[in-house]
């Protein structure tokens, strides 16, 4: 099916059909979204008004049996850090998009009636637009139950939570699994973009329609070898084994496992909220261990936890979160956490920037640090209801700084820092500094060489080579996003000679061409070019390119250390 761009003005419920740009035919996901959102938005305007535009992009591999190519890529201009933004999940529905032929779906406009909600309807024919009123208000399980009911359960489903309706600035866009759980396009704020539309779901038909690739015999040897490579890497056997959750222990030890509100680097409850402790109550109590998040996933880091009568938790509890609600909030115990997490599942909300808040919060004496019971009873009673607290807490980190004066507030450009302390692990300083998105670890995930050996080794106490490591991987992980491929495969890809190659074949045996390495590195740099000149049209310089400035002044423990890489080190990353 040829491919085309599905637009949809929301100020007059009109939708069409477009040819794709010559421009935009060799981009998918991340690499489409912020090119059309450069192209096409304004970057001064508020990012929750008419001229804000929200651009969902499967990508170049997306609705291709090629191994772990399911991630669906959503960008706008984020109301949580007023740069360009992207952020991708799993989930049925990229697949599912990319096999109607929609290159990219642009939703524009606002509609005039602020009481008002609609939903959208994906079919290969093009978009229908609905008024809708039986599932607002509802959490994400409810509307996926609903949408299952009405439409079929083999309907893809996009949605927000109650946080996207209320427009808070840490609401994500959530995305149906093969399972019928939730997975988050989770950073940026992008669940309250969908929100400003009023646009409370999309739905995508189910087809048996087959994305056409241009030599399928090519295409079939190059995934046996990309998948072989995946399944033979030794961190994806770990993954696949414990989950992302395998980290706590790694990077306690390391001294980079940000704790009580990123006042130490070692958390003493490491043990009980581990990937080891989480894998065997995991099996002791009957849940999965082993699970995937989209069709033809070969690591399988997802799982499922049960709490203690068996009944389904939450999936996809991944290492971040439970880093933020175990380490940073002091919570040693998991079925606490994991309660919270399946809450912000459900209210929508970026299980990173929600949980960094109540670490904030909880140093501001909103409520004690450990006190998982409290964060389960905030997040039900006040975010739920939309209470004055409950939209700060709703708003992030730096919102909840802010409200209650707090000083250390670890955030850039207004985003969470996630699970790795940037004085102990320095190339990942560089990445929360220089990421066109916020501080954000999978923009340039350093973890793998400063801390796992993956492509080398760089020490991470050390300020040589941290910025050189960062640019590297920044660029590769910008052209990884555009394939629709998870940020996974870049472990195989760093250690495994004919990993990065077959992607490269699958690529050309999907469009008939002929790229080169240095093509898809061009691509990368080229992506983050176009995200800066957004973000500098948009008032942002390289003064925004920086750390809260407590890292350097409060030694972290045990290794004492402090981040010492100088703002000319730093604004360096550019010259490229």
């Amino acid at each position: 099916m040829a491919e085309q761009i599905f637009r949809v003005n929301m100020s007059d419920l009109s939708t069409k059909i477009e040819t794709v740009p010559e421009e935009w035919k060799g981009l998918g996901g991340r690499g489409l979204t912020s090119t059309v959102i450069a192209a096409e938005v304004n970057p001064t305007c508020h990012p929750l008004g008419k001229h804000n535009k929200l651009v969902i992009a499967p990508g170049l591999l997306s609705g291709t049996p090629a191994a772990n190519s399911g991630r669906l890529s959503c960008g706008a201009k984020s109301p949580l850090t007023g740069t360009i933004k992207e952020a991708n999940a799993g989930g049925t529905s990229a697949q599912m998009l990319a096999r109607h032929g929609v290159k990219a779906l642009i939703i524009e406009g606002k509609p005039t009636d602020n009481g008002k909600w609609y939903s959208l309807h994906v079919h290969s024919g093009g978009v229908t637009v609905q008024e809708e009123t039986e599932v607002i208000g509802m959490g994400n399980f409810a509307v996926v139950e609903v949408l299952n009911k009405r439409l079929g359960d083999k309907v893809g489903v996009i949605t927000i939570g109650p946080a996207g309706e209320m427009r808070m600035t840490g609401a994500n866009i959530s995305i149906k699994d093969p399972d019928n759980h939730i997975r988050s396009n989770g950073r940026g704020g992008l669940g309250a973009v969908l929100g400003s539309k009023q646009i409370k779901f999309i739905s995508v038909e189910p087809t048996s329609e087959k994305v056409a690739i241009a030599d399928p015999e090519a295409f079939k040897t190059a995934n046996r070898a990309f998948a072989k490579a995946l399944v033979d890497n030794p961190i994806s056997k770990a993954l696949g084994q414990y989950g992302t959750n395998v980290l706590v222990n790694i990077i306690n030890e390391s001294g980079g496992l940000p704790t009580r509100n990123f006042t130490s680097g070692q958390f003493a409850g490491h043990e009980a909220i581990s990937g080891e402790t989480m894998h065997d109550t995991i099996v002791a109590r009957g849940g999965k261990p082993k699970h995937n998040c989209h069709a033809g996933c070969v690591i399988n880091c997802s799982q499922i936890y049960t709490d203690l009568k068996g009944q389904y938790k939450t999936s996809g509890f991944e290492y971040e979160s439970i880093w933020a609600l175990g380490a940073d909030c002091c919570v040693d115990n998991l079925d606490h956490i994991a309660e919270a997490d399946s809450l912000m599942d459900d209210l929508g909300l970026d299980s990173i920037e929600t949980a960094v808040a109540f670490g904030v919060a909880m140093e501001a004496g909103v409520l004690p640090f450990g006190d998982g019971a409290g964060i389960c009873r905030i997040l039900r009673e006040e975010v739920g209801k939309g209470t004055p607290l409950g939209r700060i807490i709703g708003s992030g980190a730096a919102a909840v700084g802010r409200a209650y004066g707090v000083t250390r507030v670890p955030v850039v450009k207004n985003q969470a820092i996630p699970a790795y302390d940037p004085r102990a692990i320095k190339g990942i300083g560089i990445t929360y500094a220089t990421s066109t998105q916020g501080a954000d670890h999978t923009m340039g995930y350093t973890i793998a060489t400063n801390i796992l050996g993956v492509g080398g080794k760089v020490d991470p106490l050390s300020k040589e080579g941290q910025v050189e490591l960062s640019r590297n991987l920044q660029i590769a992980t910008a052209a990884i996003d555009s394939t629709g491929m998870c940020l996974f495969i870049a472990f195989a890809a760093l250690d495994d000679a004919t990993c990065l190659p077959s992607l490269i074949d699958l690529l050309n045996a999907r469009f008939g061409i002929n790229l080169t390495a240095d093509d898809v590195t061009n691509l990368g740099m080229s992506i983050l070019k176009t995200e800066r000149a957004f973000n500098l049209a948009a008032g942002f310089t390289n003064k925004d390119d920086r750390l809260p400035e407590f890292f350097a002044e409060e030694p972290i423990a045990p290794h004492n250390v402090v981040w010492d890489i100088s703002d000319e080190a730093i604004d360096s990353f550019w010259d490229f």
